[in-house]
């Protein structure tokens, strides 16, 4: 009995894993906002995979993985929800006026690596410094910590 029980619960396990980790698309499935945004400011070369993340066994979101590490994930209906860089800096042309502005004038020897909507009313920056900046749906600063 023991046996069935712990095969079942691997059987769940392996089921659990393979449902959270969501189906893989192609560049042409994205939404049109999405591709834009891509080969505007990324590159089509060097995507590793794209898949549809889902939550509560609905599609939530795409992931976009590079080679070189680089994770980009938009809303299904192709709006940036994150982008990391993965240490290096986020395409200025993605980040808000406000954003780079306050971040050239309060850290001007720093950049933005990760450029994430944490809800639907605040966005996170995360510095090459290591401080992640907290704004508002304003772009407007609302909060500071420092790893």
């Amino acid at each position: 009995m023991k046996k069935i029980v712990s095969l079942l619960l691997v059987v769940l396990a392996f089921t659990m894993c393979a449902c959270s980790q969501g189906r893989v698309v192609k560049y042409s499935d994205l939404p049109e906002n999405a591709k834009k945004i891509i080969s505007e400011y990324f590159s089509v070369e060097g995507i590793s995979s794209i898949s549809i993340d889902r939550e509560k066994g609905v599609d939530s979101e795409y992931e976009v993985r590079y080679d070189d590490g680089i994770e980009i994930d938009f809303s299904m209906k192709g709006e940036l929800i994150k982008v990391d860089c993965n240490r290096k800096q986020v395409p200025a042309g993605i980040l808000p006026e406000k954003v780079l502005t306050y971040v050239q004038n309060n850290y001007p020897s720093s950049f933005v690596t990760e450029w994430e909507k944490s809800d639907k009313k605040t966005w996170k920056a995360e510095l090459n410094s290591g401080i992640e900046l907290k704004f508002n749906s304003n772009y407007q600063i609302i909060g500071t910590d420092k790893d």
